[in-house]
């Protein structure tokens, strides 16, 4: 049983690692970025088709209204994608992975507006905690400032992908995880094809290995896994192992890109990786009480 739980806790931790790669791969792709979000998406839906086929996992959706929200939370996904790649491109790996991930917080205040959930007080104070962070991350209030726009970009992805995972929370116990992540990166393909005549594509012929590794090993491989361990791991658990991806992140860019983050980065960083180990902890204390 104990080694039982070690390999599925082995495999969340390579499961972060690879969703890690996201902020590297973001930032070192040399394409306009609702081209790199397409192939992303496109080679992704792809390898996730040919995954459910071979486990033989139902894609059937089952009403109208779950297409609806399938088809909005997916409108969400691809403004977060995009929206934390530009966060990348405008600042770096460090503040654009740790900007977005103040959406712990984000979601936890939202969520009463969305479900039944009593708003916490203590939100409040996470949250005050959260907005000290990202001012070490940008204490330059210069709106000309690069930094400080990744940082705004880094905010309004974590607002999206906060609300996108509330909309999708409802359909989690009804639908597999990759049925969900196909359908989400089907449709954002769909939604983005118009954007690929404007914008062009010539440049995948050059960024083609790295696309391939982003939309297989981070997206599919990668999202696939995580949503695979929740079967072993409470959220709250899986919460505070997925909350270590911006160091994982931070890591890799230092190695393949050599990245190094500034002191205010590793100050306002652990204030918003705080934050999510302590709600995530609350959590779990909440649900052992029940």
């Amino acid at each position: 049983m104990k080694d039982a739980h070690l390999k599925h806790l082995l495999w969340l931790t390579v499961a972060t690692v690879l969703i890690s790669t996201s902020g590297a791969l973001g930032k070192y792709i040399d394409m306009p970025i609702p081209v790199i979000i397409w192939w992303r998406s496109a080679f992704a839906a792809l390898f996730l088709f040919v995954y459910c086929r071979f486990k033989r996992v139902s894609l059937k959706i089952n009403t109208s209204r779950d297409k609806f929200t399938f088809f909005l939370s997916a409108v969400f996904l691809g403004a977060h994608w995009i929206s934390y790649f530009y966060a990348l491109k405008l600042s770096n790996v460090a503040i654009g992975m740790l900007s977005l991930f103040t959406f712990p917080i984000i979601t936890a205040i939202l969520e009463p507006l969305f479900s039944k959930v009593k708003f916490d007080p203590i939100h409040i104070v996470l949250g005050v905690l959260v907005l000290i962070g990202i001012y070490f991350l940008a204490p330059d209030l210069d709106y000309e400032s690069t930094q400080l726009k990744g940082v705004l970009f880094g905010l309004f992805s974590a607002v999206c992908y906060a609300i996108r995972t509330l909309m999708l929370k409802q359909h989690v116990s009804t639908y597999n995880g990759s049925t969900l992540m196909f359908y989400q990166v089907l449709i954002l393909a769909i939604v983005l094809v118009p954007a690929l005549p404007i914008l062009g594509t010539s440049e995948i012929t050059t960024q083609f290995p790295y696309v391939i590794v982003l939309a297989l090993v981070t997206t599919a491989i990668g999202h696939t896994m995580f949503v695979h361990s929740l079967k072993y791991f409470k959220v709250s658990t899986a919460s505070i192992i997925g909350s270590t991806q911006p160091v994982f992140g931070i890591i890799i860019a230092f190695i393949f890109l050599n990245e190094v983050p500034t002191w205010n980065t590793f100050i306002g960083g652990s204030l918003i990786i705080s934050t999510v180990v302590i709600e995530s902890i609350r959590s779990k204390r909440k649900l052992s009480t029940k």
